[in-house]
């Protein structure tokens, strides 16, 4: 008898693609896929993993996740995070860089390398911190193994100081010719600030007043400000947490000027209005952006659809029970769990006729492994890809509840939501990590993903702030 001559061949599933379903089995050996095609063209395998009725998709690319380790691991840590969104489908997920220490030099990027590579379950990128103080570091990160940046315009977890314009400017120079995409929390600071201390003073402390400190426009300049520098250096820049239905006509200007632009938004700003947060406990929903008014949400499905917006992510921002109630809304963190439940979000939205199942591929696969470096590698089913599968049952339905959340972290607006469309069952390199929504992958089998962008594409380097400060330079 001849023995198996691979490890694994997934067979009776649609293989599903941004551009194409079809039968076909999935043959995998030594973490990478090795063929697609008829299962009759399969290699014998040690395992044979029977997909019949399901869907076969590539492992879901989460850019945005807070796991909050080192520093603040009562909200969670890496092995729980990692276990949430090995559960929920999720195979590579990009960490950001607001923990204590922050992820601002090499030393504290090596710091929490050590420790995801210890706890994680699923392959991870790890962000660095574009900061005034970071500005001397950017190129050692670089070259440490960063996925990217993280630029926060506005206020966050761990309250890191937004830089001034002119230390951002300087930083979109270091960052074009370094190649790397900078993510970025598009609201400005002071006009938020502003008016929160107004309302503070005024004595609003109710639900609707976050919302009222962070009014579209407070989105739509940030937007634009980051645009325009990006557009004057070259650099790569996304934009994280999109929320505002007029921010599209603004990213559709510059992605046709040629600026080097993504765009994300979450489950959140699909699913969740601001009218919910007036119900009984709605008012966990806090988180920045702030969640919108129902009339947003049309347009941000429709942006999602024919690619103005890119990507689907999640900003999954966990914190401790204590730290999500209080009878302010000020006193209330921000920001809410949700890689464990995006597949099953945007799979009941597929189910409901809001998205074609390739265009959620686009969005959760093809397009942010496009966008940092890692197709071919990640976010696709082909030959020579790393065997990250999410295999999905379209017809399995499921009533949500934070109980059975693996996150430490439970504020969870969608509790008692019905959906339709499940993962069944995850692979990360190869090794299940997942079955029915439990996590059964050890920790440590996660490694950092390290992307390979094209090459760098640098504008008006005769006047970045390095080139006027040599002597006697002219500046054109």
């Amino acid at each position: 008898m001849t023995a198996p001559r691979i490890d694994t061949v997934i067979t009776g599933g649609t293989v599903v693609s941004e551009t194409a379903s079809l039968e076909a089995a999935v043959a995998i050996d030594g973490g990478r896929i090795v063929a697609v095609g008829d299962p009759a063209l399969m290699p014998s395998a040690r395992e044979i993993i029977d997909a019949t009725d399901k869907m076969v998709l590539p492992g879901i690319i989460d850019v945005h996740v807070h796991f909050r380790e080192p520093g603040m691991t009562h909200k969670e840590d890496w092995e729980t995070g990692s276990r949430a969104a090995a559960a929920g489908g999720v195979t590579t997920v990009f960490e950001m860089p607001n923990t204590d220490p922050p992820v601002d030099t090499v030393e504290h990027f090596q710091l929490k390398k050590d420790i995801a590579e210890r706890k994680s379950l699923v392959d991870f990128g790890l962000y660095g911190l574009l900061s005034e103080q970071a500005l001397p570091h950017l190129a050692a990160l670089a070259e440490a193994g960063v996925c990217g940046y993280k630029l926060f315009l506005g206020n966050t977890t761990g309250n890191l100081p937004c830089p001034s314009d002119g230390a951002v400017l300087e930083g979109f120079e270091i960052i074009a010719g370094l190649g790397l995409r900078c993510s970025i929390h598009a609201e400005n600071a002071p006009i938020l600030f502003w008016r929160e201390n107004k309302l503070i003073a005024a004595g609003r402390t109710d639900a609707l007043a976050h919302l009222a400190a962070r009014t579209d426009v407070v989105a739509l300049e940030a937007l634009c400000r980051s645009c325009v520098l990006a557009d004057w250096t070259g650099a790569r820049i996304h934009i994280v947490h999109e929320s505002c239905a007029g921010s599209l006509p603004y990213i559709r200007f510059f992605k046709d000027k040629g600026v080097d632009l993504t765009v994300e938004t979450l489950p959140q700003y699909l699913y969740l209005d601001v009218e919910m947060m007036l119900e009984p406990g709605g008012e966990m929903m806090r988180m920045n952006p702030p969640v919108r008014q129902k009339s947003h949400q049309a347009a941000l499905w429709a942006a999602l659809t024919d690619g103005t917006i890119d990507m689907i992510s999640t900003d999954h921002a966990p914190h401790a029970p204590e730290e999500k109630a209080g009878n302010r809304i000020w006193d209330i963190a921000c920001g809410m769990v949700g890689v464990e439940t995006s597949v099953p979000l945007m799979l009941t939205a597929v189910a409901q006729g809001r998205l074609s199942l390739a265009n959620y591929v686009r969005a959760a696969c093809a397009a942010p492994a496009r966008a940092f470096g890692l197709y071919g590698r990640k976010g696709v089913l082909q030959p020579g890809a790393d065997a990250d599968v999410v295999i999905v049952d379209l017809n399995k339905t499921a009533t949500l509840s934070a109980d059975r959340l693996h996150s430490r972290g439970k504020a969870f607006p969608y509790e008692g939501m019905t959906v339709r469309g499940l993962p069944v069952r995850t692979l990360v390199r190869g090794r299940t990590v997942a079955v029915d929504g439990v996590a059964v992958g050890e920790p440590g089998w996660g490694q950092m993903v390290r992307p390979k962008m094209t090459p760098p594409t640098p504008r008006n380097r005769n006047t970045t702030t390095q080139a006027i400060l040599t002597a006697d330079r002219r500046p054109w």
